[in-house]
């Protein structure tokens, strides 16, 4: 019955579209061609759909609709590689009617088919048939002829975009990034709990729900008034970020955008800036001094809170933004500045995260004033957790000396060196915790209670796990925030990687200042691990990393260490590490110019432009294999701690280079 039913609605369908047959197609195609090697080309069929209509993928779908199909008619000079693509990623949808997931494209479609040429020029013909459908209606499938001239005549354009149009549906199909922003809202949250609890913060929770409830003659009005502030709180945090991005985006475009995430990210001035001001907080948390705005800035808005109504509510928030930054400021800075290291939308969603979890107390006790009598007492309690937080402050600004320290090859801040401030700043934690160093407004402590013994004991056992590393133990746990094993002098199981020569017999390039981890042997610039997996016959497995990048040294200390991927990174791929923020300058020799006329002297800046045009690729850590004549094997992979998983990924990408022989 349900075989039946399938095509009694197909037939239906069929119907519907004969009797609107004279309605003009909502679909319009137009072609394009790219060069990407000296003889192989890409043909871009790019379909304009009208809104409120969808066009099928290439499926096929067996009893289904009509999948979109691509028939070419070749001369003798031409050869297709591989199949037809899917250059944007269709949305894919359960239909009741079919009785299986079908794949969709609304507004825009693009194909790409990747052909060889022997010779100069060639004329291809080709076909393509598709059929469209809205909520209503579907229209007859119908089909179009192109002539496609190649070569001599063909308005070939830059290879960097072809490269970017055939990985369009690779960036698009995968999901790893979000499990990478995943790890940015969980530190938002982590954040925004501590945030709550500060001295600046915490005893003002009380008195503004205790406001808003006396304030207002009607409970329900207090509550909802008490929700607006909420969510002005939310607003003032977010919407300020979103707006500095939105509008470097909208002036500068996604290359802009990149170009100053890695600029805040890995450059000397923003970084040492970024140090010292952690450094000047945590002084603050420890009493030294209060870091608090222009008095007049927060007399003037709490003057205005007293309007009343939407207005009052809006100042109000702003209020508490203000005071509370000598707590807040640091904290908001430390998720923020690691947020930048990822895409260009998340520092948006992670101060949005950061501010609801923040405001989320204040709209809770409004909804449920008994909860305000169950919460703890201000006292000495909360000048701890400040103070906690500046030995915590103080652990995190290294990160910003060895973002600089690996980015410039400084050798200063190396592994062993960090390791030995972390593990002085955290015992003298641990000694606090006991009551063993007092600072200027602590209270004293007559005995220890439970809590406090459980940090104190989580504390010193960080300490003895942090000892090891300074003999080399990995501490995965800490792999994305400590400078790479490699900068460390002493390792009982050395780690460092031997040098490998070219085709040339000569060192590999930069490997004097740069270094896989795992003693893997590979290479850091492009054409010359393209020439060596050639000779090889081997795929290419490029690491688009940072030094900077928190992630890339997590994959590293806790998945590529697995001995199953190091087996197979060390038989059966060429390994390329693309650093995109280092700032070594290179020889004149090797410097590039862009087609706007900009010189790029430094690897960074020239690989940055390497990646962004070729893969279009601005995330760290971004995983590519490729094999022959730069053909992208399978959809690349970003940030995953799987291991399981990034195997299948190196076993699928050797699968496909078998199977792809020229």
């Amino acid at each position: 019955m349900k075989i039946l039913f399938r095509y009694i609605s197909i037939i239906t369908i069929m119907l519907c579209a004969t009797l609107s047959f004279a309605q003009p197609n909502p679909v319009s195609w137009k072609t394009s061609i790219s060069q990407i090697e000296d003889s192989v080309y890409q043909i871009v069929f790019e379909a304009d759909i009208e809104n409120h209509w969808h066009l099928y993928d290439i499926g096929p779908y067996e009893n289904g609709p009509n999948a979109t199909t691509f028939k070419f008619d070749l001369p003798a000079n031409v050869n297709l590689i591989g199949n037809i693509e899917m250059l944007d990623k269709p949305f894919i949808k359960y239909d009741d009617m079919f009785e299986m997931e079908i794949g969709l494209f609304e507004k825009r479609a693009r194909f790409g088919q990747k052909i060889k040429l022997a010779g100069k020029s060639a004329t291809i013909k080709a076909n393509v048939e598709w059929m469209v459908c809205d909520d209503k209606q579907c229209l007859p499938p119908v089909d179009e002829d192109f002539t496609v001239n190649i070569g001599a005549k063909s308005n070939t354009e830059n290879s960097n975009i072809a490269a970017e149009q055939q990985n369009q549906l690779a960036d698009a199909s995968q999901n790893d990034s979000d499990k990478s922003l995943w790890s940015y809202i969980i530190d938002a949250i982590l954040w925004g709990l501590i945030a709550i609890l500060t001295p600046c913060v915490f005893p003002m929770l009380p008195m503004t729900v205790s406001f808003f409830m006396k304030g207002s003659k009607n409970k329900a009005k207090g509550k909802a008034d008490a929700s607006v502030y909420g969510f002005f709180i939310i607003l003032l945090y977010t919407l300020p970020i979103a707006a500095i991005i939105l509008i470097i985006r909208t002036v500068g475009g996604d290359d802009t955008t990149a170009n100053i995430f890695n600029w805040l990210s890995t450059h000397w001035l923003p970084n040492t800036i970024f140090f010292l001001v952690f450094i000047i907080f945590a002084a603050s948390f420890f009493g030294a001094f209060d870091i608090t705005l222009p008095s007049w800035m927060v007399n003037k808005s709490d003057k205005n809170a007293d309007k009343g109504g939407i207005i009052g509510i809006f100042f109000m928030a702003l209020t508490l933004v203000l005071v509370s930054f000598s707590c807040t400021g640091p904290i908001v800075s430390t998720i923020i500045i690691k947020a930048f290291a990822g895409e260009f939308w998340t520092p948006i969603v992670v101060m949005l995260v950061f501010s609801t979890v923040f405001a989320f107390p204040f709209i809770l006790t409004a909804l449920f004033p008994a909860v305000l009598n169950k919460l703890p007492k201000s006292g000495g309690w909360l000048n701890s957790v400040k103070v906690i937080l500046g030995f915590i402050e103080v652990a995190l600004s290294l990160k910003f000396l060895g973002t600089v320290d690996q980015a410039y090859h400084l050798h200063i801040l190396d592994r062993e060196i960090y390791l030995a401030v972390w593990i002085v700043v955290f015992s003298l934690m641990g000694f606090y915790l006991l009551g063993k160093i007092k600072f200027a407004h602590d209270s004293d402590i007559k005995h220890i209670g439970v809590g406090r013994l459980t940090l104190v004991i989580i504390t010193f056992s960080f300490v003895v796990y942090l000892i090891p590393g300074m003999w080399g133990a990995p501490l995965k746990a800490l792999s994305g925030y400590l400078t790479p094993i490699t900068t460390q002098d002493f390792v009982i199981e050395s780690q460092a990687s031997s040098l490998q020569l070219n085709d040339e017999g000569k060192n590999v390039k930069y490997s004097d200042f740069l270094h896989l981890p795992h003693g893997l042997k590979g290479f850091f610039d492009y054409k010359e691990a393209s020439a060596y997996a050639e000779k090889a016959g081997k795929p290419l497995f490029i690491d688009i990393t940072g030094h900077g990048c928190v992630n890339c040294r997590e994959m590293e200390a806790r998945v590529w260490s697995a001995p199953e991927v190091l087996e197979i990174l060390n038989n059966y791929y060429v390994v390329l590490a693309l650093y995109i923020d280092d700032r070594k300058t290179l020889p004149k020799a090797d410097w590039i110019t862009t087609e706007n006329g900009k010189i790029l002297k430094t690897l960074g800046k020239i690989n940055f432009n390497f990646v962004f045009n070729k893969y279009n690729a601005i995330s760290q850590p971004h995983y590519v294999l490729e094999g022959r004549n730069g053909k992208i094997l399978v959809p690349p992979r970003n940030y995953d701690l799987d291991i399981n998983g990034f195997v299948q990924f190196l076993k699928s990408g050797i699968e496909a280079y078998k199977n792809d022989k020229q």
